[in-house]
């Protein structure tokens, strides 16, 4: 007898329904752990700064010339982390001049979006992995700390760039060939032919 017809569930689909789930699952944990670190550096970061401080306006403690080296490692290794989790919260700085579009429109949209800040990463990953290779084997003046820890920051913030827009594109492409906002289509549950 002939097959009835229904949707294609071929390698692609499945392929799709089988890795989509655990790509999500893994920038979701990774999501959440950058999510803490931002509070892990700047409680550290405290720790510098204060011995500054204190060093500055009092005798009690010497004057330690390594803590605003070190203050300022946290400070990048912050900034970075930050500008992981706008990128994967979509938190970063837009301007809406469009009025409220259909969701094909919308998701065309945040494709252009999606495309520019992969380009960013992409220049962050390949200048950043030259900006670290530069200084592997060199260490900061002060602290005498191996240079490739902080110039790290930038190919890492590219890889993650990386990471985070390749599952906000999924889901804006999906939107553009499905017309349905990917919130939906997650909830539905997927028909099995």
């Amino acid at each position: 007898g002939k097959r009835a017809a229904g949707p294609r569930s071929g390698p692609p689909r499945f392929f799709v329904r089988l890795f989509m789930p655990i790509y999500r699952k893994i920038t979701f944990w990774y999501g959440r752990l950058l999510s803490w670190l931002p509070s892990f550096c700047v409680a550290i970061l405290i720790v510098p700064v204060s011995l500054q401080i204190f060093s500055r306006y009092t005798a009690l403690i010497p004057s330690y010339i390594w803590t605003e080296e070190m203050a300022r490692f946290f400070l990048v290794w912050t900034v970075m982390i930050g500008a992981m989790l706008g990128v994967r919260e979509s938190r970063h700085f837009e301007v809406d001049i469009w009025p409220i579009l259909a969701p094909r429109a919308d998701a065309a949209l945040h494709l252009v979006s999606d495309l520019a800040v992969l380009a960013f990463a992409l220049v962050f990953v390949w200048a950043g992995y030259e900006f670290t290779a530069f200084a592997w084997n060199r260490i900061s003046e002060l602290a005498e700390l191996p240079l490739w820890m902080i110039h790290i920051a930038w190919p890492l913030t590219g890889v993650t760039w990386l990471l985070f827009i390749g599952e906000q594109a999924w889901d804006h492409a999906r939107t553009l060939v499905t017309g349905v906002p990917s919130r939906k289509q997650d909830n539905q549950p997927h028909a099995e032919a």
